[in-house]
């Protein structure tokens, strides 16, 4: 890719160059993207369905509230007739009658007004909040496969930018459409009443205004799709960007100039997009706002021409109070334009986000699922299981083939090999976090499939090599295990870790803040917590994935010396890189190629001079490669 202008072309050109190109490119997929909006107005309505009894309140307060902003023109046409310009001169009692009953209706207006603001935003912001609430209820059902193949930054766009995209209509769509088409109806009426003939020029071109307005709306509803696919990817990248493995990246790498061109090169097509989403439109608004700018001067020849010709008679109260009505139709009328405009917008919005909330998860529990057995915990046993992950081609090896063992209650089995082997998928099937394309996955004595998920994982704690803190203080990562626990509680769960003297040296003890994925604390001080926040969930069975493969020796000992800790009367399903965090295993199971090639204790896997014995082997000769943080 070349960053440069084109030879001899000088950096304005260059510059210019690109600049259509871009938006040549953003016209290109405009045209091609599809709007998306079919059959979304129930499931849209249906949104502002338990909040029916409010939204009825507010389309009284809209009703009332139109009902009394047509009164002020037809109090204007006897203010001028009746008090300033009657047949004996003016009649100041009536004047300052009228004058009062007009201010009235003003101040009652402005406070329906105030009224159906506050209404309308508590529906809106409400509906708007339970979206998002389904949306992450959603995402969090879903299987670990789904995001494993989309990006975070993405779904974090889902939640963020489309659910606030749509914001406006949720709250204001309601009051606008009824206040507005209240408003117009009612002055159109009032303005044959006042009279009929001036009346018809201010319909006459009304057709072709929506007409026009519903080819707007498609091309609008277009380039919303685009402008929110290219926030997605902004997102994304800043996610990944900006996240403290990622800067580490970049640092080391030296590439913060690529990631910052590569974030500018979607930031260029987020502004191309956003300044036509903004000139979408504009040019149909332009024409009806001098439409109806015009209006009354075509009302005013009109009414001269009818005069003149004796065919109807007009007097002036009429004349300003009709020009007054008609000057209220501009806003109505642009905002019922607005509406529909921002309704076909939004529809690819909502598309997005119902295609979320429409996703099916892969995992779910069966309608006859049951707890676990708390009379078998601690059995475990896979009966020819095997897996392919969805996304594998079809000639490509399954990662587990055939697998059977049988682990007992209390016992420690260890599973080892190359890399590929299919040991951290046996973790994830044995969590159901991955699905068996064939064959049983059974805990307690029972098929997981036929147990309830929050069971299952309720009697499994996880320690894997990346150990994930969040931001936040030592005890509300603990406590994450169980929310109830008391400080004393916190205390022994670190004792048993081998993390309690670390922590008591921190000024702030277990309120210290650990910072964003832990990275204020070494990896070794990171792993120990994680072992505590499982001591804390005392699951009878306990699932090492790789828990020591990123540590060098010194905090490998430590820790390990806190895992034989947290073995104790549990069973423990150690997946391992490093051999001899598992040699003191009851059984070591060899994986591979997605099989179990070995099976016995460490001793007797050495002497036998298989796989195990060449791995075992080539460790013993090789430097040690752990990350040395602490």
């Amino acid at each position: 890719m070349a960053f440069g202008g084109a030879p001899g072309g000088g950096f304005g050109g260059g510059r210019a160059a690109r600049v259509s190109a871009r938006d040549e490119s953003v016209q290109r997929a405009i045209n091609a993207a599809s709007p998306r909006i079919d059959r979304l107005g129930p499931r849209v309505v249906g949104l502002f369905r338990p909040y029916r009894w409010p939204i009825a309140g507010t389309v009284v307060l809209v009703l009332v509230g139109a009902a009394v902003s047509v009164w002020p023109p037809l109090l204007t046409q006897r203010i001028f007739d009746q008090g300033l310009f009657p047949a004996g001169g003016v009649d100041l009692t009536r004047l300052i009658w009228l004058l009062v009953v007009m201010v009235g209706l003003l101040l009652l207006g402005s406070a329906l007004g105030i009224a159906q603001t506050w209404l309308t935003s508590r529906i809106g912001n409400r509906v708007m909040g339970d979206l998002r609430a389904r949306l992450f209820e959603r995402l969090q059902q879903m299987e670990l496969a789904f995001f494993t193949r989309t990006k975070t930054g993405v779904i974090q766009s889902r939640l963020a930018n489309d659910v606030g995209g749509v914001s406006n209509v949720l709250t204001n769509t309601v009051t606008s459409v009824v206040g507005n088409t209240v408003t117009v109806v009612a002055s159109f009426v009032t303005m044959a009443i006042l009279s009929w003939q001036l009346t018809l020029i201010a319909l006459v071109l009304t057709p072709i205004l929506v007409l026009v307005q519903r080819r707007v709306g498609q091309v609008r509803a277009r380039v919303a799709t685009l402008t929110q696919e290219s926030l997605s990817e902004m997102t994304a990248i800043t996610q990944e960007a900006l996240s403290v493995s990622g800067v580490l990246l970049a640092k080391t790498f030296g590439r913060q100039g690529d990631e910052s061109r590569r974030y500018g090169q979607e930031n260029d097509r987020q502004v191309a997009l956003q300044v036509r989403q903004q000139m979408t439109g504009q040019r149909f608004f332009a024409l009806v706002q001098v439409f109806v700018s015009v209006l009354p001067a075509l009302i005013y020849l009109l009414a001269g021409l009818l005069m003149r010709g004796g065919q109807v008679d007009i007097t002036a109260g009429v004349l300003v109070a009709f020009t007054a009505v008609q000057a209220r139709l501009l806003m109505p009328m642009m905002g019922l334009l607005r509406v529909a405009l921002d309704l076909q917008t939004s529809a690819a919005l909502f598309a997005r986000i119902f295609e979320y909330l429409d996703l099916d998860p892969a995992i779910q529990d069966a309608p006859d699922a049951v707890p676990v057995d708390s009379g078998r915990l601690g059995w475990i046993e896979f009966d020819q299981v095997s897996f392919r992950y969805p996304d594998s081609g079809p000639d490509q090896s399954p990662t587990l083939d055939q697998v059977s063992f049988t682990v007992e209650p209390g016992q420690f089995v260890a599973f080892v090999g190359p890399s590929g082997a299919g040991k951290t998928t046996i973790g994830y099937l044995l969590a159901r976090l991955h699905e068996a394309s064939s064959g049983q996955v059974r805990f307690a004595g029972q098929d997981v499939r036929r147990l309830r998920q929050a069971s299952l994982i309720d009697h499994i704690g996880v320690v894997s090599q990346q150990a994930y803190l969040f931001h936040a203080s030592i005890a509300d990562n603990l406590r994450y295990a169980k929310p109830e626990a008391s400080l004393a509680d916190l205390a022994e769960a670190a004792r048993q870790a081998n993390i309690a003297d670390t922590i008591a040296s921190f000024p702030l003890g277990f309120d210290t803040v650990v910072g964003e994925q832990g990275y204020r604390l070494s990896g070794g001080e990171r792993q120990r917590l994680a072992i505590a926040r499982v001591i804390l969930k005392d699951a009878p069975v306990l699932l090492l994935d790789e828990a020591t493969s990123a540590l060098d020796s010194v905090s490998e000992r430590i820790v390990q010396a806190a895992l034989e800790q947290a073995r104790r009367d549990r069973t423990t399903v150690a997946i391992a890189h490093r051999l001899s965090t598992v040699s003191q295993a009851d059984v070591i199971y060899v994986l591979e190629r997605g099989r179990i090639v070995e099976a016995g204790r460490h001793l007797d896997l050495v002497q036998a001079g298989g796989l195990y014995a060449r791995l075992w082997a080539e460790q013993a000769e090789a430097p040690e490669t752990g990350d040395r943080a602490e």
